[in-house]
């Protein structure tokens, strides 16, 4: 495996690119100064994924890097690997990686083209923040920058696939997405991976939830869970003190 370290020699950064510090500085990011930009749902992702030492993590879509390099600091000793079909986005997460000192590989890979064309033994983890949208005529046209991010051109059912094919018997599939796809979401998952724990994410405590927390067990079993929920912002706007001790990396979260 050819790791960041040994191969960040050969990149070169783009000057739209800037650093953001992520977990209280913890993590410093290159990303994209216009386009889309890790956030919320990054920090949440990586919050949530309990993988031990010697765990492999796998990310389809990886952008940046911002939920590896959340992982790698969280969680010390996992093997990240991500895939992201952007090429020079893919080389920008490799650079992250290096430059948080964490030994991971990323490459430039379409999800579509299926997990076994990707050529790896299966993940213990296989994560995911896919695209929000795969009809681009339910969405304004997004800005070139951010397109990629938004919208899976070969739809939600390539990305399921890709995780339930990279992950092994007994290990865990972790995405967040749109509360308005959870019924999509298990339907889809639900051929290969069932243990389904799900944590609805609401803006505002009054507020219905926008985003949903699934974690799945490959060939699991157990009863579905719907957990309390996550409320990102208190009634004055400010994060409230669990989602701000998420984003300051002082807290995980803990999905059972």
């Amino acid at each position: 495996m050819v790791t960041a370290h040994e191969r960040v020699k050969r990149v070169t950064v783009a000057p739209e690119v800037e650093e953001t510090p992520l977990l209280n500085g913890r993590v410093r990011l290159l990303q994209p100064r216009d386009g889309y930009r890790a956030g919320m749902d990054a920090a949440i992702l990586a919050a949530a994924i309990a993988a031990a030492p010697g765990d492999t993590v796998l990310e389809a879509g990886c952008g940046a890097g911002a939920v590896l390099c959340q992982v790698g600091v969280r969680r010390p000793g996992v093997r990240l690997l991500g895939v992201e079909r952007d090429a020079p986005t893919a080389v920008l997460a490799m650079r992250n990686l290096a430059l948080n000192r964490l030994d991971g590989e990323v490459r430039e890979f379409d999800v579509a083209a299926g997990f076994t064309a990707l050529e790896r033994p299966r993940a213990d983890w296989a994560v995911s923040n896919p695209p929000f949208f795969d009809d681009a005529s339910a969405l304004r046209a997004p800005s070139p920058g951010k397109r990629a991010a938004w919208m899976a051109d070969a739809g939600l059912e390539a990305w399921t696939e890709f995780l339930l094919a990279g992950v092994r018997d007994g290990g865990t599939i972790l995405l967040i997405h749109r509360a308005d796809r959870l019924a999509d979401l298990l339907s889809l998952l639900g051929r290969k991976a069932g243990s389904f724990r799900i944590l609805p994410i609401h803006p505002y405590a009054d507020r219905p939830a926008k985003r949903v927390l699934v974690k799945a067990v490959r060939l699991g079993r157990a009863p579905l869970v719907l957990l309390p929920p996550l409320v990102l912002h208190d009634q004055g706007g400010a994060h409230s003190p669990r989602s701000e001790a998420i984003l300051r990396g002082a807290a995980h979260l803990d999905l059972g």
